[in-house]
């Protein structure tokens, strides 16, 4: 393989790595440095994206649930962020954990509220760390059946 893609015309440099093993890597991020053009930067100051900041504390949310809930759930769940309030402290955020299933809310919450307890914990502590600043989360789960086939409400969830 290494060989035909070394024939190719667009081919620079042919590195083989291994992920698993850790071999190769130094050598590929020194290639694509070398080999990398420099340009414009995409975006103006510090902005490190043209997504609105909302949509980054609906996706680490989101990385919690994986985190924490496993196979089924992440998969059949998303997050709207209602509210989102700079105050002079603090930000005050307000989401929405949107699932299909009565059941799927009754995982998410947890008995006694534990599991969406330690999901607001470890959510808020990333959140605080993005925005540097304090932050005060507060999350809900509502259950919005089949949500993943309804064409409005995708849209709706940014889909």
């Amino acid at each position: 393989a290494t060989n035909f893609f070394k024939e190719q015309p667009y081919c620079k440099q042919v590195i083989v790595i291994s992920a698993l093993k850790k071999k190769g890597i130094d050598k590929l991020l020194a290639v694509i440095i070398e080999l990398l053009p420099e340009g414009a930067p995409f975006y103006e100051g510090d902005n490190i994206s043209d997504l609105p900041t909302k949509f980054f504390v609906s996706e680490l949310i989101r990385e919690k649930i994986f985190l924490l809930y496993g196979e089924e759930i992440p998969y059949h769940a998303t997050v709207l962020v209602q509210e989102f309030k700079e105050k002079t402290t603090l930000i005050k955020i307000s989401a929405d954990i949107i699932v299909q299933r009565e059941t799927q809310k009754g995982i998410i919450l947890g008995e006694g509220g534990k599991m969406i307890k330690q999901l607001g914990t470890l959510a808020r502590k990333d959140i605080e760390e993005f925005l540097d600043s304090k932050v005060f989360l507060e999350l809900f789960v509502k259950v919005r059946p089949k949500w993943r086939d309804n064409e409005m409400q995708l849209k709706e969830y940014g889909y």
